[in-house]
Formats: C-alpha cells, sequence, structure tokens
C-alpha cells in the first residue's frame, strides 16, 4: 500500500493512498503526517486506517489520470554518503583524478563506525515527479544519484520508503570534499517521489532494487540496477546516527546512498529524462533543464 499527493479538479492538493491493482482511494487528511498523527491518536497504524477507507469507499480514481505532487514536503532531507562500494569507487575516481589505486579518506569513511550523513535538501529545493531537476551553470560533470529514501518520524521511527535523486556535481565534489554542500545542495537538485511505501507492508527493505536509466533525445543513454542489499550499513544505523543529538522533524527524508553511477566520461544535458524506479514504490520521471 503506498500514499501519494495530487492535484485535483480544482487546482488542490489531495491525499490519497493505492493499493496494489492501481486503485486509487482519496483520503481525508492534509498530508502524509496528517494520517500519521491520526492514526496514532486512534491506536491504528496508517496502513490499518487506509484499508479501512478502501473498504468504505464508493468511488475511485485512476492512477493515470491523476497529475502527481511531491508525496511529502519534506522540512529536511539528508543524505548519506559511500554506502556502497560503487559510490566509495566513483568518490575515490574524483579525488584521484583516475588513480583508482589511491587510498584516500572515501576509503575511511567507508570503512568506519560513524557513517557520513548531509543536509540534502529543504521542502523549498526539492521537487516531485514530473518536475525538472536542474543542472548547476558551474559544473561540467553531473549525475543524478538514484536512492532508496526513509520517511522517517521525529524519534526515527521509518513510517515508510520513496525514492530519491540526489543530484551531483561530480567535479565540484572531487575538487575539494569541503566544497560538498555547493556539490549537492542547490535549486532543484533533489527529487522525491512518486509515492510513500507504508512500512507496514514492507518485509525487507533489502529485496528493493533500484533501477536507473538516462533518455536523450527519447534514447536511452544509460540503464543499470542495482539491489539496496549491497549497502554496506543497515538502514537502523544509518538512521541512529542522524537522530543522535540532533533535531529531526517529523517527516524528515533520509536518502540512504546511491549504488548506481553512469560511466566516467557521462555527464547530464538540458533536455535528459532521468527515470528511477524502485518497484514496489513507483517510477520518478524528471526532465533535465539549465536554470535559466
Amino acid at each position: 500500500m503506498r500514499v501519494i499527493r495530487y492535484l485535483n479538479k480544482e487546482k488542490q492538493p489531495r491525499l490519497a493512498a493505492v493499493n496494489d491493482r492501481q486503485e486509487v482511494c482519496d483520503l481525508p487528511d492534509v498530508d502524509f503526517l496528517g494520517l500519521v498523527e491520526r492514526a496514532k491518536r486512534l491506536g491504528k497504524t496508517p496502513l490499518a486506517i487506509v484499508e479501512e477507507h478502501f473498504a468504505a469507499a464508493a468511488v475511485r480514481n485512476s492512477l493515470d489520470e491523476l497529475t502527481l505532487l511531491v508525496p511529502i514536503e519534506a522540512k529536511e532531507v539528508w543524505a548519506c554518503g559511500v554506502t556502497y562500494e560503487r559510490s566509495k569507487e566513483a568518490r575515490n575516481y574524483e579525488a584521484t583524478s583516475g588513480k583508482l589505486d589511491v587510498a584516500t579518506f572515501y576509503d575511511k569513511v567507508y570503512e568506519a563506525t560513524r557513517p557520513e550523513l548531509f543536509l540534502k535538501s529543504t521542502a523549498e529545493r526539492t521537487v516531485g515527479p514530473e518536475v525538472p531537476v536542474y543542472l548547476r551553470s558551474d559544473s561540467r560533470w553531473q549525475i543524478p544519484e538514484p536512492e532508496l529514501g526513509l520517511v522517517l518520524d521525529g524519534d526515527g521511527t521509518i513510517l515508510g520508503y520513496t525514492i530519491g535523486n540526489d543530484m551531483s556535481c561530480r567535479d565540484i565534489e572531487g575538487e575539494n570534499p569541503l566544497y560538498l554542500p555547493q556539490a549537492k545542495i542547490w535549486k532543484h537538485s533533489c527529487a522525491i517521489g512518486p509515492a510513500i511505501r507504508l512500512a507496514e507492508t514492507v518485509t525487507s527493505a533489502y529485496d528493493f532494487q533500484i533501477v536507473c536509466r538516462i533518455y536523450r533525445e527519447e534514447k536511452l543513454a544509460f540503464a543499470e540496477q542495482a539491489p539496496v542489499s549491497q549497502l554496506k550499513r543497515t538502514l537502523d544505523e544509518l538512521v541512529a546516527y542522524l537522530v543522535k543529538e540532533n533535531i529531526v522533524f517529523p517527516g524528515t527524508v533520509l536518502l540512504t546512498g546511491t549504488c548506481i553511477v553512469p560511466p566516467n566520461e557521462f555527464t547530464l544535458q538540458s533536455g535528459d529524462r532521468v527515470e528511477i524506479e524502485i518497484p514496489g514504490i513507483g517510477l520518478l520521471r524528471n526532465p533535465v533543464e539549465s536554470q535559466s
């Protein structure tokens, strides 16, 4: 069972649930956190609340006809770095200009007890499905980073799972690791969506497969997939470090790192289209544009 936000005929945001048959049932809550809080007040799970609405609903919308929005307007989106071996290899390539036999601090981060965590985005910088992600004008080497996202409650409880695109500038980060905020954070540098898969419906998040496709002039320019099970760390470990000595807003999204990296000679161009799919959650599609 998944939760989405969409624009109704009056151009107002609505919350709804989607079942495995792709049937859509409107929910009365203002947003996803409203659903979570209502479930808490009633002593039920969000899944139980949603199933009750499906049982009572007389009319269901068609998912294909809806204009989807970012499923949660998270005050903060955090991200994890170097959580997959593939990511470590890519960071080492950037930092050493291709000298892969040279050990770097990224090797230390990959093996360390403490994970790399950084603030990725805010609600104002984050976009949903079909909305353009932007390229930085001062970077010549930019890629998407497809990631599993955790939707968290204020105490770190995983409420659900979503898809994230952590847009990154490989040349800026490779020039100096202290430039990480500029390599990661700018307008429309993060996409989230298209849905939140309720945590109660997921037996193991490590069974998820992440798929990334990039189209250029309507032709497939890159495609790869990898399992979340390749994570070096556990999801609980990543969450534990995020909430440690920190203020975590309910609805915070934690992106858990990327296991898919396009070839080193590849960079995104304006007009490209990025598709990130996690079966069981959905397909996050975003065009790529230069900032005007």
